[in-house]
């Protein structure tokens, strides 16, 4: 099974390679790791601090562990964070992440890659993050006796794991010290092949992520302006199906403000939304010259949309209309909105939870639009139990950060 997985990670290596030569992430991808060794030689030169090694997949698995790393920053300043992706589309909008004093690409999984990277990076504790499981890296932290951790896993039936062909994810699964799942079906999935006692629920990192974001406001005049005394409609993370529903709501109620923050920002899908909505102007060139009759802001920059929902009378959350659903909840419901969105979401547990707690609405077509959007935001006592339901389904769910953290310290891996 190793020698196959060998071969696997060969051809997946050579095909990044081939399509690099047209395809822009592929190309990040295959560059990005022709200097990281020297990169991180130079870097670990005269390096006297303990190391932990931090590596997330992407984006979203390195927003799960950013709690997690941050809050290791903040109370144990003197160990060295290394940060690893495997993916461009984590890398690319991370780098510059200051939380980490070193922060790359992953070599391809090899023995002789694992073993060099031990060699030079000597981590005093590695935590990989949701979903990663490369064979070598984690045998090679395993006979070197390294604690070796997997904080924010989630486990569901159709992960080879659980099927006749997975043998050796089951052996990688054995591999770690401590496995910190987000809830009790993953433990129940896992129990069968790793010891209980190395199994907790910690729960979601990401509930911590999102607390911390709201109490940490950017002040924002230019939209607080636009905003007014309005009520006001976010919707983050818009495709074209989810601008198709609500651009004809929001062409026919001026009366309220609008911030559409759709998925992609390219020039192309711009403007393609600003054919659909009337009346509205980009974000970029209201801060230039606002124009005070148009009652539609389109966001053309990102890292603004987690910032943007503490705007909101109501948070509209894209991706509902598409086959892979609905994107991230947590963000608008920390401030306590009621939450609209498309009816494909059930890939997200926490959007699921939402819904029957009673801190989200589905829209199923238009026909619900007017209906539901106009209930919310004119029927009080409504809007007052879905923001309480949001706001306090949120509360519920934090602390997965502080656990992981306390049995680190009981454990004593981290000390002062």
């Amino acid at each position: 099974m190793v020698f196959l997985y060998s071969i696997i990670i060969s051809f997946y290596q050579v095909a990044i390679i081939l399509a690099s030569n047209w395809n822009r992430k592929a190309q990040l991808w295959y560059t990005g790791r022709k200097q990281v060794w020297n990169d991180l030689q130079n870097h670990l030169k005269n390096n006297q601090q303990p190391v932990i090694w931090f590596h997330a997949a992407s984006l979203g698995e390195f927003e799960q562990g950013r709690p997690l790393i941050d809050a290791i920053r903040k109370q144990y300043p003197q160990y060295q964070i290394i940060l690893t992706f495997f993916s461009p589309s984590g890398y690319e909008y991370k780098k510059d992440y200051t939380g980490a004093d070193w922060i790359g690409y992953l070599p391809m999984d090899s023995k002789s890659n694992a073993e060099t990277w031990y060699n030079m990076l000597q981590p005093a504790m590695v935590v990989f993050i949701k979903y990663e499981f490369w064979y070598f890296y984690l045998m090679g932290a395993n006979k070197r006796n390294i604690p070796l951790f997997l904080v924010s896993a989630i486990f569901r039936k159709d992960q080879p794991f659980f099927h006749w062909y997975g043998a050796l994810h089951r052996k990688m699964l054995g591999t770690y010290s401590h496995i910190f799942v987000q809830n009790h079906r993953s433990m129940q999935l896992i129990r069968a092949y790793v010891n209980e006692s190395k199994i907790s629920v910690a729960g979601d990192t990401r509930f911590d992520r999102v607390e911390e974001v709201a109490k940490n406001p950017m002040p924002l005049e230019e939209i607080t302006r636009f905003c007014g005394e309005h009520k006001v409609v976010v919707a983050g993370s818009t495709w074209k199906a989810d601008d198709e529903m609500l651009c004809h709501f929001a062409n026919s109620n001026d009366h309220f403000r609008y911030i559409i923050a759709p998925h992609d920002v390219d020039a192309t899908r711009i403007e393609e939304m600003l054919l659909l909505y009337h009346s509205a102007q980009t974000y970029s060139s209201y801060l230039a010259e606002p124009d005070n009759t148009k009652h539609i802001l389109i966001i053309d920059s990102v890292g603004l949309l987690n910032q943007l929902y503490r705007f909101a009378t109501i948070a509209w959350i894209g991706g509902g209309f598409n086959k892979e659903g609905v994107h991230n909840v947590l963000e608008a419901a920390v401030f306590g909105k009621p939450i609209v969105m498309g009816p494909i979401y059930d890939k997200y547990a926490e959007a699921v939870e939402l819904v029957e707690c009673g801190g989200a609405t589905i829209i199923n077509d238009s026909n619900d639009i007017d209906l539901k959007l106009l209930h919310l935001l004119n029927n009080e006592e409504d809007y007052f139990k879905q923001s309480m339901a949001a706001g306090l389904y949120i509360k519920s769910k934090t602390g997965a950060t502080k656990r992981i953290l306390d049995y680190f310290e009981e454990k004593r891996l981290l000390t002062n």
